[in-house]
């Protein structure tokens, strides 16, 4: 479980270029517009608005998932890791403080806790505790991570968020196939989008700076 001290400072180096194309903005946009078009419809459906244990269960996890993704650019953004590293940790930062935000909102809304769950992952069928939820690193990696300095430090971040990445983008294809409200896939379908392309950006690294 992530501690409840590890919470974003969302400081970010102004310097940064970001790594996030047009087209993958665009894209991410359309789902954002979708997720609006969703909230703003007063005709929807009885059933379309009422969240099904998938559309719970996804914001529940993600959230949680989420949460270590930004307790690893916490721990790399301002450490002397090199450009590419600051400047994918503080897109990751941004992206994912944002979707946190959301799934907050919309858990609240559904009367839902926010608090992170002990057991994860039963709206696909595969229930587990948090601790070995797909994708999250161990105790002993995020320690590493904080402990390892230089251009080694940007190589495990890289590591590690991609095998985050991987487990997002599996957990969010799921949802966007099965949940039942609009706003959960359109919000599932941006995480994919972005997670995707962040990967690719990632294998470059790992195949040429971070070598």
């Amino acid at each position: 479980m992530i501690p409840a001290t590890e919470r974003v400072a969302g400081a970010v180096n102004p310097a940064r270029r970001s790594f996030l194309a047009f087209g993958i903005l665009a894209a991410a946009g359309s789902a954002l517009a979708a997720c609006a078009t969703s909230t703003a419809t007063e005709d929807a459906s009885a059933a379309e608005d009422t969240p099904s244990d998938t559309d719970i269960g996804f914001f529940k996890d993600m959230a949680l998932h989420h949460e270590q993704a930004l307790a690893m650019c916490q721990r790399v953004i301002g450490r002397d890791n090199g450009d590419s590293v600051q400047a994918l940790a503080a897109d990751i930062l941004q992206n994912q403080s944002f979707e946190r935000g959301v799934m907050h909102t919309w858990l609240t809304v559904w009367g839902e806790s926010t608090a992170p769950p002990e057991t994860v992952m039963a709206w696909m069928g595969m229930e587990m505790p948090a601790a070995d939820m797909t994708g999250l690193a161990t105790d002993e990696q995020m320690t590493s991570l904080s402990t390892t300095t230089g251009m080694a430090q940007g190589r495990l971040f890289l590591n590690l968020m991609r095998a985050h990445h991987v487990g997002g983008v599996h957990m969010a294809a799921y949802a966007n196939e099965h949940a039942a409200v609009s706003t959960v896939r359109a919000t599932a379908e941006r995480m994919q989008v972005i997670q995707t392309y962040e990967i690719g950006i990632i294998d470059q690294l790992l195949s040429t700076t971070y070598l």
